[in-house]
């Protein structure tokens, strides 16, 4: 793969449409997106829009119906995605599901090295040890590195997924609803650690994806909204988390509020019956 330079986004997608079988509606519909470095995006939307298979076309698990993909300046299908993957760090509910609950914290982050579930589908050392253990502590979890994976809270279990996410260094990061089912605690400590990651500058280009205003990072630059399937509005944040625009995907009046760096949103009162 090429190094990305300061010209070339790390993730471009250009007439990129989806459907899972022939005949099916479109889940994607001719969006057009770049990623940047040194970009944070926020990818929002209502139920179905196409946020979490965006996430796995970004990811390189799902390949588009039309359209082209670039990578790290490689266009998709020119290349084996299993020799890039590893330069992707991704989290999920499909991976927070397919993770062994007897694994140890420390093995489920260490396993991601090899783009494994299991340790003992390949040969690890103490390099992946150290690496492993390192990513548990840049997340602030450093003390479950030899916790069970099912002993953990549901705010414990995202950071150790984040901190599997993390463990190559990767060269993009897409988060899709890491704070999904969290308590307020559990969702603060998960909105901290990425923003105490966000804020390094040698951290990678980022992608959340979420359903709440509430979970975006102060940090973070740029905002992608969806509504079915095509793109409604994109660019930097305080373009597009607007009333207006919030309004206009969710079908209803939205009132948008910034403060102390965090947005927040809520229903539009009715005016009182006179």
């Amino acid at each position: 793969m090429n190094d990305s330079s300061v010209d070339q986004p790390v993730l471009a997608l250009r007439g990129v449409s989806l459907r899972y079988r022939l005949g099916d509606p479109l889940v994607l519909n001719d969006l057009d997106w770049e990623v940047r470095a040194g970009e944070r995006w926020v990818v929002l939307g209502p139920n179905g829009c196409g946020k979490s298979s965006l996430a796995q076309i970004a990811t390189l698990r799902l390949h588009p119906s039309a359209g082209d993909v670039e990578v790290f300046g490689e266009r998709l299908g020119t290349f084996d995605v299993r020799s890039v993957r590893p330069s992707i760090g991704y989290a999920g509910a499909n991976v927070a599901n397919a993770l062994r609950p007897a694994l140890t914290a420390s093995d489920a982050v260490m396993t991601a090295r090899r783009g494994a579930l299991e340790p003992w589908w390949h040969t690890y050392d103490g390099t992946d040890i150290d690496a492993a253990r390192h990513s548990l502590a840049s997340v602030g979890c450093a003390h479950l590195a030899d916790r069970l994976v099912g002993s953990l809270s549901s705010g414990e279990r995202q950071r150790v997924l984040l901190a599997r996410a993390l463990v190559n260094n990767p060269r993009l990061l897409v988060l899709d609803e890491p704070a999904a089912g969290l308590d307020f605690g559990g969702r603060e400590d998960v909105i901290e650690s990425l923003e105490t990651l966000a804020e390094k500058l040698e951290a990678p280009p980022m992608v959340l994806v979420t359903h709440h205003l509430e979970e975006v990072p102060a940090s973070f630059t740029h905002g992608l909204l969806l509504h079915g399937g095509s793109v409604m509005a994109s660019g930097p944040i305080p373009e597009v988390l607007t009333s207006t625009a919030l309004s206009a995907v969710f079908g209803r009046r939205v009132v948008v509020e910034h403060a102390g760096g965090r947005y927040s949103a809520r229903s539009g009162l009715r005016q009182p019956r006179q």
